[in-house]
C-alpha cells in the first residue's frame, strides 16, 4: 500500500545553503517520525513559494543518498497572504501502516499549514 506523508518549512532566506539546510531537516525529521527505510520511498513532490528560487529543494534529498527515489520540484500556488519561504513535501512511501499511524511533520512556524 502507498501511504503520503505531507511536511513543510520555511527559510531565513533565499539562499542556496538555507534551502539545502532547511529540507534535509525536513526530510529526516519525516524518516525519523515514521520509521522509514528509505527503500520504502515511492516517490517525493517539493513545491517551494515563488520567493524561494535559488535552488532546487529536492537537491536535498539526492544529497542526502536519495538517488533512486523519483523527485519533482514544483512551485505553490501564489494565494494572497499565504505563508512566504515556506518548502513543502509529499512523500509518497510504500507501507503496511494505516492512515492514521502517519506522522505529518511541520517545523519553523508551518505547524499552522496542519490544524489537527
Amino acid at each position: 500500500m502507498i501511504r503520503g506523508i505531507r511536511g513543510a518549512t520555511t527559510v531565513k532566506r533565499n539562499e542556496v545553503s538555507n534551502i539545502l539546510q532547511a529540507t534535509e531537516e525536513l526530510l529526516r525529521e519525516i524518516l525519523k517520525a515514521n520509521s522509514i527505510d528509505p527503500a520504502d520511498i515511492a516517490s517525493i513532490i517539493f513545491s517551494a513559494t515563488k520567493d524561494i528560487n535559488s535552488e532546487f529543494p529536492a537537491k536535498a534529498a539526492r544529497l542526502m543518498g536519495l538517488k533512486d527515489v523519483p523527485l519533482l520540484c514544483v512551485q505553490e500556488i501564489a494565494v494572497p497572504k499565504s505563508m512566504p519561504k515556506c518548502i513543502r513535501i509529499l512523500m509518497h512511501i510504500n507501507t503496511d501502516k494505516k492512515q492514521k499511524e502517519i506522522k505529518h511533520v511541520y517545523l519553523s512556524g508551518t505547524e499552522s499549514l496542519r490544524k489537527e
